[in-house]
């Protein structure tokens, strides 16, 4: 029998395979819920990132700050979504990232050394994190795309069509990071497509 706590994380899982009942028991003792104010970080740059973090409540934010100390947006996570630092958890070096709530969340985390059971004793557990893995890989490789083939207007738009339900609660500093442009230039860019949209 499985607490409340999880009970987020196996509705999850319902959309691929079902883990075995063994395994949430497992769970149900490895995972650690977190309750998160606004602005507060799981982990920071020279950190080593040792959580897998699954969203249940809030938004979270990736991002790096480069050398002149600008903020550069890589990942929002939301509602049943994942996040990580992979490079820094499996190869187990300081990070070059930090994770922050943008709004009061709460979040699951699976420490390395359970994800690594899991893993290994659960060919379910396993199975599903392959696709949240690969998933991940997906999307962080379409973003390189974007960003080396496309407009700002088409980084904006992928950027909606990525997160459709984040626009609102996301401010435009936010977002602008992300797509790499300005505030000033992503209300233009926003006023074009307003005005697009009116004679559609």
């Amino acid at each position: 029998m499985s607490s409340s706590k999880i009970e987020h994380l196996l509705n999850y899982f319902e959309n691929y395979w079902a883990i075995e009942s063994s395994t949430v028991k497992i769970l149900d003792e490895c995972v650690t819920e977190r309750k998160l104010k606004r602005k507060e970080s799981i982990l920071t740059e020279g950190e080593h990132c040792n959580h897998l973090t699954f969203v249940v409540k809030g938004i979270l934010k990736t991002y790096h700050i480069d050398k002149k100390g600008n903020q550069h947006n890589l990942q929002f996570a939301s509602n049943s979504k994942w996040l990580t630092d992979f490079n820094s958890l499996y190869n187990n070096i300081p990070s070059g990232l930090y994770i922050q709530a943008i709004e009061p969340s709460i979040i699951l985390q699976i420490k390395k050394e359970d994800l690594f059971h899991l893993y290994d004793n659960s060919p379910l557990f396993d199975r599903n994190m392959r696709i949240v893995t690969e998933e991940a890989f997906i999307e962080q490789q379409e973003r390189v795309l974007q960003h080396i083939s496309s407009t700002a207007h088409e980084r904006y738009l992928y950027f909606l069509k990525r997160y459709p339900n984040l626009s609102n609660r996301i401010s435009n500093v936010q977002i602008a990071s992300y797509i790499g442009v300005t505030p000033e230039f992503l209300s233009t860019i926003r006023k074009k497509i307003a005005v697009e949209r009116s004679f559609s």
